[in-house]
């Protein structure tokens, strides 16, 4: 259903290969210059689904939408989208000057127009000294930005990226976020970008989609998705470290758990079924060591990771375990085995149901 002010609308697209369903009655809009990222891991339909939007597949149902405009069966051309691939796709005969070219070439663009554009493309992209390198002389970080600039240098509406910073390196990959993020302040552009990696998705996006089986399941911006998690599949997936989930039964006042850990509160929230089966969901900077006087659950150290200024610090009871954020002071002296009585701060417990694992809210 398109929605007013929308620059991008899928209504339940659905794609086939043989009998496997890629697309599932996806359905979600993209507003004017909004960063908008897909996000969920390989084989969910993110690359189907961006290579629908682009053209370069055609949906076997539903409607794609740009600009007000039904353009699910429309050619590549005119649609206004511009497309990153994973692998770069460059063209490795050509140089840098003429892989940004090529596509105002074959458009007929004047070749004073192209030669402007070009430069142009080139300093705002910090390759001006590159133009007349071959891509295979390149860094990647470098030919990341060639294959920007060519789609960019069509002044597309749409920006499409399929996970394209996965072949580089994790220092590049933090300098091309914020180059990314630089470029759509700077050209205004609707940026719709595909990745499996949830530091991606979050420190860039500003509202995520989050897909499984050619679905969204859940949308919104980062602190929705990570505060209000629709079901366990979103919050295992969102944030680091991960959730921690741990079997529970309500008990008779409808505000506490039994657990592994001892009796937990989860506040004065009404639960359904009264002695149901749960699972609880914990974030491990909700966890922390007890102080005196609190009310302890009891648990042990079960396995330490320091990382620098924190430390992840395992704790376990009964076969079940929980990790927690300490800071690094609190963590130093703390040896396997030692007893860690902790404290979970009930307002910020989440709750499913066993059986489906939607969130009770």
């Amino acid at each position: 259903m398109s929605q007013t002010g929308a620059s991008l609308s899928l209504a339940n697209v659905s794609k086939f290969y043989g009998r496997v369903r890629a697309l599932d009655g996806l359905t979600f809009d993209v507003k004017p210059g909004q960063f908008f990222a897909l996000f969920g891991p390989s084989s969910v339909g993110k690359t189907t689904t961006l290579r629908t939007i682009a053209g370069l597949v055609r949906p076997d149902a539903g409607t794609v939408t740009i600009a007000g405009r039904d353009v699910t069966d429309a050619p590549i051309a005119g649609r206004g989208v511009s497309m990153v691939f994973q692998s770069f796709a460059l063209y490795p005969h050509l140089t840098v000057y003429d892989n940004f070219a090529y596509p105002l070439r074959e458009a007929k663009v004047a070749s004073a127009e192209i030669d402007r554009r070009v430069k142009e493309t080139a300093e705002t992209l910090k390759l001006t000294h590159r133009l007349e390198r071959k891509p295979s002389t390149l860094s990647g970080g470098e030919q990341q930005r060639v294959a920007l600039g060519r789609s960019l240098i069509r002044r597309p509406s749409i920006l499409l990226l399929d996970e394209p910073l996965t072949n580089l390196d994790a220092k590049l990959r933090n300098d091309m976020r914020a180059e990314l993020k630089r470029l759509h302040r700077q050209f205004g552009l609707t940026v719709i970008f595909a990745t499996p990696d949830e530091l991606e998705a979050l420190s860039m996006g500003e509202e995520i989609a989050v897909m499984r089986d050619g679905a969204v399941v859940q949308r919104g911006t980062p602190d929705e998705l990570y505060e209000a998690p629709a079901n366990l599949y979103v919050a295992t997936k969102i944030g680091s470290p991960h959730m921690n989930l741990i079997d529970a039964t309500e008990r008779g006042d409808a505000k506490s758990f039994d657990t592994p850990f001892g009796i937990v509160g989860a506040g004065a929230r009404a639960m359904a079924n009264a002695k149901g089966k749960r699972i609880l969901g914990i974030r491990p900077n909700d966890i922390r060591l007890a102080r005196t006087g609190d009310t302890a659950l009891a648990a042990t150290v079960h396995l330490i990771e320091p990382l620098g200024d924190v430390t992840i610090v395992s704790v376990e009871a009964n076969g079940q375990t929980l990790r927690m954020v300490l800071p690094e002071q609190q963590a130093i002296g703390m040896k396997m085995g030692d007893a860690a009585p902790i404290v979970i701060d009930p307002a910020k417990i989440h709750v499913f149901e066993a059986g489906t694992g939607e969130a009770i809210r």
